[in-house]
């Protein structure tokens, strides 16, 4: 999911590399091969340091544009309950968001840089954020499938060999189990105790957002040459198609306690693999998404950039709060 920005990183090109220091590449080398994690202010390559920025960066654009499709269905929750555990959800990303900007300003960039290249539309998010929750079922299934899928990319990258990074993601990976549980839990609840039109509203949700969410874990392995490189340096620890079929193998048996049927009629256990076979992905969707060309692609774009402007007073007013203090500390 946020290994996307590595697996884009040659369709959009890359920039000459530069000659390192040999001595200091072989230390760093050293290290990578050791386990040991590398800080901020250690040596490191700047092909290493370009593609952390690139992908912590997008992994926390993903995580602010991730709050607008759930954060729409806030005060249309059904229930009380429901509505104060999607302010909580909606809530924690939004911080997951503040942790992985700081780990990304250690490798020397600002979080204004960041947001600028958001909004500018240089900068990506995960695809997954460019599609529509048309329903309440919608927001159950984004836990269950979005979350699932991101916990399935995000527990390696507790192992990433930069250590603000990592040290960033075991906070976010225990919350985003908790957001995946309250969103099969809200299912659950539709499928045992609903109606037969919430019933057909979850098996909708789940057909839409099936595909997408395989999407996630970026193309496959053969079509993904920056993910070895990724890898050697210890920042990828698990391939695209690795990941995907473990989420695929645990989705299975969960789609059976719910009670839906999973949109794939190529699905069947392979014995032999002792995995679950499935259907062929339209990688065209995906690039078409990645590409700005999505179902809610400048819808998203907009909304992020008139949250932006419209706090615009609010960050002046906390700057000149600190400036204020400051002097008054200054002159104590």
């Amino acid at each position: 999911m946020y290994t996307q920005a590595m697996d884009t990183m040659a369709r959009e090109g890359r920039g000459p590399v530069k000659v390192e220091d040999p001595a200091l590449q072989a230390r760093f080398d050293a290290r990578i091969d050791a386990g040991d994690f590398i800080e901020a202010k250690d040596w490191m390559p700047d092909d290493y340091r370009r593609t952390l920025l690139r992908q912590i960066s997008q992994h926390a654009h993903s995580e602010i544009v991730g709050m607008l499709p759930e954060g729409n269905w806030i005060s249309r929750a059904p229930t009380l309950k429901r509505k104060a555990i999607l302010l909580a959800k909606v809530q924690d990303e939004g911080g997951h968001g503040l942790y992985l900007y700081a780990a990304a300003e250690t490798l020397g960039q600002s979080r204004d840089q960041m947001l600028a290249a958001l909004h500018s539309g240089k900068a990506k998010y995960s695809s997954i954020f460019n599609y529509p929750t048309l329903t309440w079922a919608d927001v159950g299934t984004i836990g269950w499938l979005v979350d699932g899928a991101a916990i399935m990319n995000q527990v390696p990258i507790c192992r990433c060999s930069y250590g603000p990074y990592a040290r960033a993601m075991i906070r976010i990976c225990r919350e985003e189990s908790f957001h995946q549980r309250q969103g099969y839990d809200s299912l659950l609840a539709m499928m045992r105790q609903g109606t037969e039109a919430q019933k057909a509203m979850v098996q909708d949700a789940v057909d839409r957002w099936w595909w997408p969410c395989l999407m996630m874990f970026g193309p496959p392995d053969d079509q993904s040459p920056n993910s070895a490189q990724g890898m050697r340096w210890g920042i990828k620890r698990v391939s695209n198609d690795t990941l995907r079929q473990k989420f695929v193998d645990a989705t299975v048996e969960q789609a059976k306690v719910l009670g839906v049927t999973l949109p794939d009629p190529d699905l069947r256990w392979n014995a032999e693999r002792e995995h679950w076979d499935f259907g062929r992905i339209d990688w065209d969707e995906f690039w078409q998404v990645v590409g700005g060309d999505g179902p809610c692609n400048r819808e998203r774009l907009r909304d992020r950039v008139a949250a932006w402007d419209d706090g615009t007073w609010v960050r002046e007013a906390a700057l000149a709060h600190a400036r204020k203090q400051q002097t008054e500390e200054k002159a104590a």
